[in-house]
């Protein structure tokens, strides 16, 4: 929420905060944010929260504001393009928590990745759990909800080298990932599709010890994007 207000990407209409809560710096700054900017404020006891958030986690504060900026991947690379940026996209397959996708988001504003596409039936939605994993990500790092099969179209037509994610694959190091890339993380368990598999130009694996077949979908992607801004000299 705070971090809504701060990155104002998009406008926050109203908030309403608990009623019971005691004041700290992030409740200030809120409040001090939605006076400047004449946002109304209301202070309404926890249960009509509840209410609201309808069953979610709310931590006492809910806001309404604009939905986030909608993108295809055409325009997505063609904006990329129009600034000159090499492409670093990362698609992932289906992701079933909720924590991983808000994860995965806020390693992607890390590591300066240029947009996060996800299938328009499988999968996790940008929920208000992924936006407060996200860390405020989720108003920097442009989301396309599209089929990946149709996205993947559009990233080969524009040259991009496509590189999945699989164990079975060849070691990241050893693999060019510098300049343009667009990364395909798998689902939770069942990992890279066969059909994704086969539409990648390269299979990418991370070197583990322990007799450790895989990480955790979020912690691998993080892996895999260091080590492609490592070869394009960030470190």
């Amino acid at each position: 929420m705070l971090e809504c207000l701060v990155r104002h990407k998009r406008e926050v209409r109203r908030i309403w905060m608990d009623r019971g809560a005691r004041s700290d710096a992030k409740i200030s700054s809120i409040l001090e944010i939605a006076k400047e900017r004449g946002i109304r404020a209301d202070r309404v006891d926890r249960k009509e929260l509840d209410k609201m958030a309808k069953g979610r986690v709310h931590n006492g504060v809910i806001a309404h504001a604009d939905p986030l900026e909608g993108w295809t991947t055409k325009a997505l690379l063609d904006d990329i393009f129009a600034r000159g940026d090499d492409p670093f996209l990362v698609l992932a397959d289906g992701l079933s928590y909720e924590h991983n996708l808000g994860a995965i988001l806020r390693t992607s504003l890390g590591f300066g990745v240029n947009g996060l596409i996800l299938p328009t039936r499988r999968g996790a939605s940008v929920s208000p759990v992924v936006q407060r994993v996200s860390m405020g990500a989720v108003e920097e790092v442009p989301i396309v909800h599209e089929g990946l099969f149709s996205a993947l179209k559009h990233i080969k037509k524009a040259g991009i080298p496509v590189i999945g994610a699989d164990m079975n694959g060849k070691s990241m190091t050893e693999l060019r990932m510098a300049g343009p890339v667009a990364l395909i993380m798998g689902a939770e368990g069942s990992g890279l599709s066969s059909k994704l598999r086969e539409r990648c130009t390269a299979i990418a694996s991370i070197p583990l010890a322990g007799q450790l077949e895989s990480l955790n979908v979020s912690v691998a992607a993080a892996v895999l994007m260091y080590e492609k801004r490592r070869q394009d000299g960030w470190f």
